[in-house]
């Protein structure tokens, strides 16, 4: 076994490796750029070394750089995790003639199954089925376009040494296809150094179905089930389970075979996952395989009992697999959600900045419920507009699918993120879905019940009244603790409060002390019962006996609360302040409307148009890359372009002015 390996990749994932090596009583070794300098990984790990600027192009993605910190610390092994380096055949071969061993399969085994090209033949090859499509060389966006009307619309556009939605795209028409092929190949040479990209037939309705398999160095392979990851918001994984809902024994069997034969024909010996596209009828295709640690891979963990980063390094060490095929048994139901730095009401802009607070739910076991939180942050850090936008994975295990899903709807309200636009909301308005409850899924579920832009939706009914109770109660409690100080009054008997969000108010009255009563002028009272106190931001008590997380933090005058994907602003007002209120003058938001402006922070890379330029409305005017992806500004208005604010190279902050139409 080695005494000491070095983790060549940063944030979650390298924590996630960094305590499985800790366990078994390896040492690890941290690499970090610029922008990684205080880093998670780096405090966690043993020894860290600096290897260069933040472009991960000039960091992460250096393998000389990589191979000279393993020989500076004398790390015996690499573990890539996932992303960066962790497919790059030419990577382990550049470890192997340093003498240094990579914790993943072999380089042969990452040539035909890491390009997406090759594996498909492959695959064929293995008797494995596949989606129709074209693998060859593509010229030209002509060329794609012809391609894809022999082929039959729909179509798929990847990446062939894509991975993470990077490099893809869906296309109906030819000139969707010439655009998409456009931006499959700058993005897959931004993300991948490699802008190969292939076309296949894109199964309408499809669900997105994967098998985890283990290979030693022996000749064994076996595979721990599979994961369903049909919730997606343009290619990106957003929500994965294991099992699966829709698979049956029989169905699980054969997916999980033709997983073994495919592996087994590259003579695979490591870590890695086939994925399928699959059909509501049960039929599926082969898709790729990724010769990596998977993201989701923690919800396989749970069912299984078993580490899957410790198998890869006992693999990678020379041993012999520890488990039978006919030892594999699934337990309970997994589910996990991914929580990204970004904003679903503005498209799913990436955010970036200092995260505070971050105050993730106690993780552990509890009644026969498992939390557990995968990130690499703790709150003072910050979000860089270097890297990939996920910050943390949930997960919840539990032994029926129901009671995993509430435990993740639980843990969601117990989690707080602030200083960052970030999507708990968004992921616990899907755990309320009655197509995600009753796993009735697809790839494109997110698009068909919610569109590209998923505003935080106020709460209504009984939940709004909650809210409203729970911020009059705090107010009430906090006059009570102020009773008796120089220059305050007492508060004696009942106190009338109005409590408002946006155009509604209540009018409301508080009494008691610990348990505050809290009566609604239009009918009805609500007990509230918590220790909390400003400024935690996560308000736990009961109210009218029911127990009750929720998300709280200070707004301007007021606070915002957040539960079950619902978020309100609510400030407490005395009566005659808010009779009052109607009266006084208000400011007006000048129109913004002539001026396009940064709607994340990002790279401008390009320019579409100058000062002078008459404009059409819906034309491109300038493409900004943030986090691996690249969006395309289009025009709002037709108009002339009387200024433009920027070059091309800069680096834009939200909302930076970009140029103006007039």
């Amino acid at each position: 076994m080695f005494s000491k390996i070095l983790i060549a990749n940063r944030g979650e994932i390298a924590c996630r490796v960094i305590k499985t090596a800790r366990r078994m009583g390896i040492a690890t070794v941290a690499v970090y750029s610029e922008a990684d300098r205080d880093a998670l990984h780096v405090r966690m790990a043993d020894e860290a070394v600096a290897i260069g600027p933040a472009p991960a192009s000039q960091s992460y993605l250096s393998v000389e750089t990589i191979i000279a910190a393993c020989r500076q610390t004398g790390a015996e092994a690499v573990h890539p995790g996932y992303g960066f380096l962790s497919e790059r055949a030419a990577f382990v071969e550049a470890l192997q003639a340093a003498g240094i061993t990579f914790i993943g399969p072999n380089a042969a085994a990452i040539g035909a199954m890491g390009d997406k090209i090759e594996s498909k033949k492959a695959a064929a090859a293995a008797g494995v089925r596949t989606v129709p499509g074209f693998l060859g060389v593509i010229e030209s966006p002509a060329h794609a376009a012809e391609i894809a009307d022999g082929i039959g619309y729909p179509v798929m556009i990847k990446a062939s040494a894509g991975g993470g939605g990077k490099g893809m795209r869906i296309a109906r028409s030819a000139a969707e296809v010439e655009e998409g092929f456009a931006r499959a190949k700058s993005e897959a040479a931004a993300s991948f150094g490699d802008d190969r990209v292939f076309i296949e037939k894109f199964i309408e309705n499809p669900r997105h179905i994967e098998i985890q398999v283990l290979g030693d160095k022996h000749g064994t392979v076996i595979h721990l089930g599979e994961r369903e990851c049909s919730i997606q918001r343009r290619h990106q994984k957003v929500l994965e389970e294991a099992p699966s809902p829709l698979l049956d024994d029989a169905t699980r069997a054969e997916m999980g075979a033709q997983a073994i034969a495919l592996a087994q024909a590259v003579a695979y010996d490591s870590a890695g996952t086939v994925e399928f596209v699959a059909g509501q009828d049960r039929s599926f295709y082969f898709l790729e395989m990724n010769t990596r640690l998977q993201v989701e891979h923690p919800v396989t963990e749970l069912v299984t009992g078993i580490d899957i980063v410790e198998e890869m390094i006992r693999i990678a060490a020379g041993e012999r697999l520890r488990i039978a095929q006919s030892d594999m048994t699934l337990n309970g139901w997994a589910v996990e959600a991914r929580i990204y730095a970004e904003d679903p009401a503005r498209g799913f802009q990436p955010s970036t900045g200092r995260v505070l607070p971050f105050l993730p739910p106690e993780e552990g076991a509890v009644d026969g419920v498992t939390v557990r939180v995968d990130t690499g942050l703790v709150e003072g850090d910050t979000v860089s507009v270097y890297y990939d936008p996920m910050i943390a994975k949930l997960i919840t295990h539990a032994p029926t699918r129901a009671e995993a899903i509430a435990a993740q709807a639980d843990a969601l309200d117990r989690f707080a993120i602030g200083g960052i636009r970030h999507n708990l909301a968004f992921l616990s308005q899907l755990m309320g879905l009655d197509r995600w409850r009753t796993g009735q899924l697809s790839t494109g579920l997110i698009a068909e019940e919610f569109g590209e832009t998923i505003p935080e939706p106020a709460p209504a009914g009984a939940l709004a009244r909650t809210m409203v109770a729970i911020l009059a109660a705090n107010c009430h409690r906090l006059d009570v603790a102020r009773r008796g100080r120089p220059g305050r009054l007492p508060v004696a008997g009942p106190q009338a409060r109005v409590v408002v969000t946006g155009a509604s108010a209540w009018r409301v009255t508080t009494t008691g002390t610990d348990l505050v009563t809290v009566t609604f002028e239009d009918g009805g009272a609500l007990s509230v019962e918590s220790d909390w106190w400003a400024p935690a931001p996560i308000w736990s008590g009961r109210v009218g006996g029911q127990a009750i997380s929720l998300q709280i933090t200070p707004s301007g005058a007021g606070w915002t609360l957040r539960h079950a994907g619902a978020v309100a602003t609510l400030a407490v007002w005395a009566p005659r302040a808010w009779d009052l209120f109607p009266i006084m003058p208000q400011a007006v938001e000048d129109d913004a409307d002539t001026v396009l402006r940064a709607p994340m922070p990002g790279l401008l890379t390009k320019l579409l148009v100058q000062k002078g330029d008459e404009v059409a409305e819906s034309q491109p005017l300038a493409v900004i890359e943030a986090m691996k992806m690249e969006t395309v500004l289009t025009c709002r208005k037709a108009g002339l372009v009387t200024e433009v604010y920027p070059k091309v190279g800069e680096t834009l902050a939200v909302d930076a002015p970009i140029l103006k139409v007039v």
